[in-house]
């Protein structure tokens, strides 16, 4: 199938992906003019934008839509409960849409589930932002339709990830709650990851040769293949500790999906270093404290060179969503 045109910067990408967005003002009140595409951003103030993705078949078969959002607020990050003023519907007003918003773009951060058999049926995402309502309507549109698994033209995959050492293997976009956690108010909670990447491509040669080699001495156990990059504690062969000089091939992100209040990451951007070894899963290690009682979810993205995004294409990233029960 042919890949949808996807390279749009900024505003426009968000103006193409959210086809049928209205912004409107509150009954009663004047109405507000909605931006213009380019139009400078505000510091505060401005409307946020709900923004469709792409949709495409999970690994199950079942059919994700992608969804994440555009800030217009350079600083203001907002706090929009789910109900009137942030809601999806049909079967809402909850379909897993975060409550905490920050600014600028923010890509694929949620993925709502819908039956293979959901056709031409319709939902809508209406988010109320500082007196201002944008709304998009989104479904099985054939134009966006995206293989989240792998670049059809480059052959990029996502990042794969575990949430537990032994754990089972996580790829793609979000399907769900992947893991619960407990704490307590004002004691960090220790998140921990483990990452891996697949290079983009690997040619016959030398480099295939030595990726082959690096397979033969992990499984013989002469390599140690897990790196604790948050504690910038990184293995090579067993018991080095350097610091990374090449780029990060993967970066591991925290942020905030919703919450009663304030989440603070010791470290909330991860940079893991694999040189493009797919046998190596490195361990990303942070803390995060929150700051009052209540049901938290939190989200971990996990970025390969491609970056946010997927540099327009939505492929390739992983997100998992992580739920945190504090007393």
């Amino acid at each position: 199938m042919a890949w949808p045109i996807r390279r749009l910067a900024g505003p426009l990408a968000v103006i193409a992906a959210v086809v049928g967005w209205t912004i409107a003002a509150p009954r009663g009140a004047q109405l507000t003019r909605a931006p213009l595409v380019l139009e400078p951003l505000g510091a505060t103030g401005e409307a946020i934008y709900p923004a469709l993705e792409g949709w495409g078949p999970a690994k199950n078969g079942d059919n994700l839509i992608l969804l994440g959002y555009y800030n217009r607020n350079k600083t203001q990050e907002l706090d929009i409960p789910i109900g009137p003023d942030n809601r999806i519907d049909p079967g809402g007003p909850d379909h897993g849409q975060p409550t905490h918003f920050y600014a600028g773009r923010q890509h694929g951060i949620f993925a709502i589930k819908v039956p293979k058999d959901f056709g031409t049926q319709k939902l809508t995402w209406t988010l109320t932002a500082n007196g201002q309502t944008s709304s998009i309507s989104f479904w099985l549109n054939p134009p966006y339709w995206v293989n989240f698994y792998k670049h059809p033209a480059n052959g990029n995959e996502p990042p794969i990830i575990k949430l537990l050492r032994d754990g089972p293997t996580m790829t793609g976009p979000p399907a769900g709650i992947a893991q619960t956690l407990s704490g307590t108010v004002g004691k960090p909670v220790t998140l921990t990851l483990w990452a891996s990447d697949m290079p983009t491509q690997v040619n016959e040669g030398e480099e295939a040769l030595a990726v082959r080699n690096r397979v033969s001495a992990a499984a013989r156990g002469n390599q140690d293949a897990v790196a604790i990059i948050g504690t910038q504690v990184i293995g090579g062969a067993r018991g080095a500790a350097t610091t990374p000089a090449a780029p990060p091939d993967i970066t591991v992100n925290w942020r905030q999906h919703r919450g009663p209040d304030d989440v603070t990451f010791a470290q909330s951007r991860i940079p893991l270093v694999t040189k493009r070894d797919p046998t190596l899963y490195l361990e990303a290690t942070t803390t995060a404290t929150f700051t009052a009682p209540g049901e938290y979810v939190i989200r971990a993205q996990i970025n390969d060179t491609s970056g946010d995004g997927g540099g327009g294409e939505q492929c390739c990233w992983t997100t998992a969503l992580v739920k945190v029960e504090v007393r």
